[in-house]
């Protein structure tokens, strides 16, 4: 079982399995939400533990199309993780527990900021939309 929550503990949620995969996105909008780095997660694997009601979102104006999830208490970033698709990511940083996976994509690179190096040999896109 992996656990996750907030940084307040308002909101707990549980993993019966682990991610299918984890990557990290550069462009702007994810490192201004501060969920640069995602687990994708199965609907059928998370569990709600508390604090469903805690998590608001931010609905983008298009061309951006993901919706942002965060507690309404502390303002931790939790990815997607109200989604209704059978699939979606969430913030890895809201992981509390290992959960057995390394990175496996960076995306956006073309919009990382000049000060970071990505430190590690996996595959990188330079463009898409968030």
């Amino acid at each position: 079982m992996i656990e996750g929550s907030c940084c307040c503990g308002a909101v707990k949620f549980q993993l019966k399995t682990k991610p299918s995969m984890m990557g990290t996105c550069h462009c702007s909008r994810c490192r201004k939400a501060g969920a640069s780095t995602i687990a994708f997660v199965k609907r059928d694997d998370l569990t709600w533990v508390c604090g469903q009601d805690q998590v608001a979102q931010y609905q983008p104006d298009a061309p951006y199309k993901y919706t942002r999830c965060f507690c309404r208490i502390c303002g931790s970033s939790l990815g997607e993780i109200l989604s209704d698709e059978d699939s979606f990511p969430i913030a890895a940083n809201a992981l509390d527990t290992a959960c057995g996976l390394q990175n496996q994509f960076h995306e956006f690179i073309a919009e990382k900021p000049e000060w970071y190096e990505i430190p590690d040999a996996t595959p990188t896109t330079g463009t898409g939309s968030a």
